[in-house]
């Protein structure tokens, strides 16, 4: 479960994508007129790490993948993941990184893909009062492994409109742009709707 606050966060969320995305080598469209489409969020077992992916899209233009991960602390040995510091009213300064070079994202896709697993459920705290939220985004793993062993991240590279993520279990392709149906990637896959989307959407592959 992913407990969301009621709080104001400085930069914002979109601020920091208009910022660093256009930087990236996997980039498309128009910068300054990028919006939030959805999300959806994973679990960190160990609940310290907010793992949150950010759908965005600028006008007609292509369809964004985004991945972030939220940290309470810097992340060791991480320097070049990391996008900005934010300024949280209720949890205070967050190290927020692209999730692809972190190990804990890195996890909780293998697992979701290979597992068959789906995003986390969403609940909004205010004022001490815990209400669910439907999430904007649905995505789901067509993997059946049920024993998973711990997943280590071993290696990260941008490849085209992709981010392939080498770990322990198996290797990664992110989609950095999605809704394009014309991809034909074997292996197990995550794949998500959204308003406006109800066809799946392929997002990420595992091999």
């Amino acid at each position: 479960m992913a407990l969301l606050h009621a709080a104001q966060i400085s930069p914002s969320k979109i601020e920091l994508i208009r910022t660093w995305a256009p930087t990236q080598p996997w980039f498309a469209g128009d910068d300054l007129g990028l919006e939030i489409i959805g999300s959806y969020r994973f679990d960190d077992p160990d609940g310290e790490v907010g793992i949150e992916t950010l759908i965005v899209r600028a006008g007609e233009g292509p369809f964004l993948q985004v991945p972030l991960t939220y940290r309470g602390a810097p992340l060791a040995g991480a320097d070049e993941w990391l996008i900005t510091t934010m300024e949280h009213s209720a949890l205070g300064r967050r190290w927020v990184y692209d999730a692809s070079g972190d190990p804990v994202y890195a996890a909780a896709l293998a697992t979701t893909i290979l597992g068959g697993g789906t995003q986390a459920p969403l609940e909004r705290e205010e004022n001490g009062v815990r209400t669910p939220v439907e999430p904007s985004v649905h995505v789901i793993g067509s993997g059946t492994q049920v024993d998973m062993d711990t997943v280590g991240l071993v290696d990260v590279r941008d490849v085209d409109a992709s981010t392939v993520i080498v770990t322990s279990a198996a290797e990664l392709e992110l989609l950095r742009i999605v809704g394009d149906d014309s991809w034909a990637l074997g292996g197990k896959t995550l794949t998500g709707t959204w308003a406006g989307r109800p066809d799946p959407v392929l997002l990420a592959v595992a091999r």
